[in-house]
Order: C-alpha cells, then structure tokens, then sequence
C-alpha cells in the first residue's frame, strides 16, 4: 500500500460492499471445492470473542443431498404452518419456493456454531452471554464468506432457515456432535442480472451521539 492516495482500500471496499446482492438463481455451472476453500479462508480470518473461532461450515454440492435437505427442511416448515393454521395453498406454495432455492443452488454452505472451545460459567445468564458472542462471531465469518463469493464472482444467498429447524438439518447432513446450524448460503453463478439494490435506512436513523453531551 505504500504510495497509495489515502483512503484507496475503503472506496475499493465500499465497491465491493455496494456490488454484493442476494441472489436465489443459478446458472448450472459447478461451484468446486476448491472454490469453496477460497471462501473458508476468507471466512476464517473474521474476528471472534476470545479468538475461539467457533464457526464450522459443511460444504453441500451433491444433488441427491441438497434435494433430501430441501424436502426435509420443507416438510418442517409445512408441519409449523399447519400449526399456525395458514392457508394449505399458501403454505405450499412456500415449501416449493424454499425447495426450489436450495435443491436449485450448484452449491449450499451450512454454517454452524460450536460451544466446544467457548467459556462455561455455573450460571445462566453468562452462558447465554457466551452463546451470544459464539454466533456474533459466526456471523462476522459467513459475512466474510459473503464479500468473498461477491469478489471471486459469485453469486450468493443468506438463509436463516435453519435456526427454525437445526435438528432437522444436522441429522439429514450427518453434520458432527456439537455442529449447530445457524444459516444456509446458496452459491453459484447468477443466471442473469443482479437484482436492483433495496433501500438502506440514512445515518440519521442508524448512528448517534452516546453519553455526556
């Protein structure tokens, strides 16, 4: 960076930042392991509390597991609409879309919280602190993995789908003991153009001023 006009990384920043969009269509065109790896190497690098790092991702590339993940996923959702007593037509047409989006993707990314290297304390209130700051950290690595699909020209997808049926998803993956599915990341490339940019509350609503004035 030596040389550079001040301020050059953060315009690039902000380009990457203002590129990056939610995509739910693919092209067919694979997304390989490693293609993949490059994205865990960006999302390892995030920050965590106490640097524990507890963040885990299972790669899903194969047909048959990311259609048997779908239907199991759906028929969870079905079952909890039904409770709630909405519309059969409506709750269908959901289980289709949410099918569609993951059976569809060339690649999932689940990404998973551990506790296995987190802090224990004899009461609830600093473990359910500790649990906070497990998915904190999680977050800032699948927010990682998102910038880096953006600049390695792929398209990707936050779902939080799986924190309404974590069981679910970690028998139907065989995911390992203590894996906790927190959000799913469809990936590949975009079958057309990105979708327009949605609207982002202005500074004023977001940022203040704090404490003695």
């Amino acid at each position: 960076m030596d040389g550079a006009a001040p301020g050059w990384l953060y315009e690039s920043l902000m380009r990457l930042l203002r590129a990056r969009r939610s995509v739910r269509r693919y092209a067919s065109a694979p997304v390989t392991d490693a293609m993949l790896d490059r994205l865990f190497e960006a999302a390892r690098l995030a920050p965590s509390a106490h640097n524990r790092q507890p963040w885990r991702f299972a790669r899903v590339t194969d047909g048959a597991d990311k259609d048997r993940l779908a239907r199991a996923m759906g028929d969870r959702l079905r079952a909890d609409r039904l409770r709630d007593g909405d519309a059969a037509a409506d709750i269908e047409r959901d289980v289709a879309r949410s099918h569609a989006r993951i059976a569809g993707a060339p690649a999932l990314v689940v990404v998973c919280l551990t506790l296995e290297d987190m802090d224990a304390y004899p009461d609830p209130r600093r473990n359910a602190a500790e649990r906070a700051m497990a998915a904190q950290s999680v977050a800032m690595a699948a927010q990682n993995l998102l910038l880096a699909a953006e600049a390695d020209g792929l398209a990707a997808c936050w779902m939080c789908a799986p924190l309404f049926c974590p069981e679910t998803v970690a028998a139907t993956l065989d995911l390992p003991a203590g894996w906790e599915p927190q959000a799913l990341i469809t990936l590949g490339r975009a079958s057309g153009p990105p979708p327009r940019p949605r609207g982002r509350k202005g500074l004023a609503e977001i940022a203040r001023r704090a404490g003695a004035r």
